[in-house]
């Protein structure tokens, strides 16, 4: 069995990209509308395997009030990224734009992670 969450938001052409660079991910499935103008599913891979599909979102939401209230209903969390180097290049990449909750810091279980709603009103915990 495999399992990976899938994100819906807005730009969704946008937040791959974003993502693919947080995590050194690549796109290794990508259906677009009929105008090419926004992902109806899209999968990321990192070594040949999913770690996340996305798509446009149904309805708009506002990512502003999300922000302001540190609004977490889920967290997707990102870890044995590898090395405290990969936390700090996701993390810089997830904040911009974005809402820590958590700056980064060690935790008595993992070397190192933090916690950041993204651009698109996504919340990751990332860590070693």
């Amino acid at each position: 069995m495999k399992c990976y969450a899938q994100v819906y938001v807005m730009n969704s052409l946008e937040a791959a990209q974003m993502y693919c660079k947080a995590f050194g991910a690549e796109l290794t499935l990508e259906m677009k509308n009929a105008a090419g103008t926004a992902y109806d599913h899209a999968v990321l891979s990192v070594n040949g395997e999913g770690i996340m599909a996305l798509a446009e979102a149904k309805q708009p939401y506002d990512v502003a009030a999300i922000h302001k209230m540190r609004w977490e209903t889920m967290t997707f969390n990102a870890f044995e990224l590898g090395s405290v180097e990969a936390v700090r290049r996701a993390f810089d990449v997830l904040r911009e734009g974005g809402v820590v909750l958590e700056e980064m810091h060690p935790y008595p279980w993992n070397e190192c992670g933090a916690t950041v709603i993204d651009r698109y009103g996504v919340c990751w915990w990332i860590a070693v």
